[in-house]
């Protein structure tokens, strides 16, 4: 069999993926989301263009350049990493607190470096980051349904590994909904595993003051569980730490690959999540008013037929179901002047192909009014298809 040309099997599964509708493009937006109104980004708080950020990541920049020119290890950490660590674990009421480069690889570090060698239990509607960091960890892995805490303890108690690592997402990513932290954590307990929680879409919107779910369920000061979270959602910056004991912060010091190799955090970053941190712990009212506009997109979208459950958080996924016509309506919403989230497989399962709105703190009265206009007519065209 003669092999010439290795670019041919490519270009087969990329005329399949555009057969299904599977076909990608990342397009440049102008600043100001080219005039639409944002119901597609993470920006939860509405701190991303906050003068208050821009301003600290200008000084930093002016202060330290605007690289960390190494590995955390090396010359990457400076007076901003530590600051932001020292600041965000007492933020969230952790032990300790360890900074990446990116929320996905704070939770590579965190499931593939504590969870080696053992069991890994991950629910079924986890994060891709933490899908990968399971299979990096190179341990046994068993996927639970959605939220069981009896099939994880299930799990855990037919176990032969003399460890376990328990790991969810806290608010899942596109169906919005809050993992049971509580209970999660008492399976976890009774069999002595480390729960992991990712809290990328909690943070700053969950809970008093918006310190994350597993504060809000009383479990912050746990030893026995590890947060990881990102600075790029409601922080309105870039990057991700691991919240923990003072031993899970260590050993990832010590041997997590993802904080050894990776060039650290860009101070710029550091510096304006310092800032946000600040604004959030200053303003508590803002993650409730985050939550609050979640809720009115939830009514808006359930009084006009597209059945959605009351938000934990910010997210408010319309479920439309085949590809082409989560990307119709995505379409009519930007025609409209609304820019939201289409997913498709593989970030959803088939069949379950959707608009995920993101509600902001900042949405204003006139913009729901926009956004209910654009919804009827998504409404309209599900009926008519």
């Amino acid at each position: 069999m003669e092999h010439n040309d290795p670019l041919a099997r490519l270009r087969v599964a990329a005329a399949a993926r555009d057969a299904a509708g599977l076909r990608r493009a990342a397009r440049p937006r102008t600043p100001d989301h080219d005039g639409l109104i944002d119901l597609a980004s993470n920006d939860y708080l509405g701190l991303s263009r906050d003068p208050r950020l821009i301003a600290a990541a200008v000084r930093a920049t002016e202060r330290w350049g605007t690289g960390s020119t190494g590995s955390r290890l090396v010359t990457g950490t400076t007076g901003v990493h530590a600051e932001l660590e020292e600041r965000l674990a007492a933020f969230a009421a952790a032990p300790r607190a360890l900074v990446f480069s990116s929320g996905y690889l704070a939770n590579l570090a965190a499931v593939a470096t504590l969870g080696a060698g053992g069991l890994v239990v991950s629910d079924a509607g986890n994060h891709a980051s933490i899908i990968d960091a399971c299979r990096l960890s190179r341990s046994r892995v068993v996927v639970t349904p959605r939220k069981d805490a009896s099939a994880v303890a299930k799990v855990l108690a037919d176990r032969e590994e003399e460890h376990a690592l328990v790991v969810t997402d806290a608010v899942f990513s596109v169906d919005g909904d809050l993992a049971p932290v509580a209970e999660m954590h008492a399976a976890a307990r009774a069999h002595g595993a480390l729960l992991v929680v990712d809290e990328a879409h909690s943070l700053g919107v969950v809970g008093d003051g918006g310190r994350g779910a597993v504060h809000d369920a009383g479990l912050a000061g746990a030893p026995d569980v590890v947060r990881t979270v990102t600075l790029s959602k409601s922080l309105g910056s870039q990057g991700g730490a691991v919240l923990g004991a003072p031993e899970v912060v260590e050993t990832l010091i010590d041997t997590g690959r993802p904080f050894i190799f990776d060039t650290a955090l860009a101070p710029a970053a550091a510096a304006a999540a310092l800032a946000a941190i600040d604004i959030v712990g200053g303003h508590p009212d803002l993650p409730r008013q985050a939550r609050d506009n979640a809720s009115a997109l939830a009514r808006m979208a359930g009084d006009r037929g597209l059945a959605t459950a009351d938000p934990a958080a910010a997210v408010v996924p319309v479920v439309l179901g085949p590809p082409d016509a989560a990307v119709r309506a995505a379409a009519m919403l930007a025609e409209l002047g609304v820019r939201a989230g289409c997913f498709r497989p593989p970030s959803v399962p088939s069949g379950r192909s959707c608009l995920r709105l993101t509600a902001r703190a900042n949405l204003s009265s006139d913009d729901l009014v926009v956004i209910g206009r654009a919804l009827t007519a998504v409404a309209e065209m599900k009926v008519n298809v």
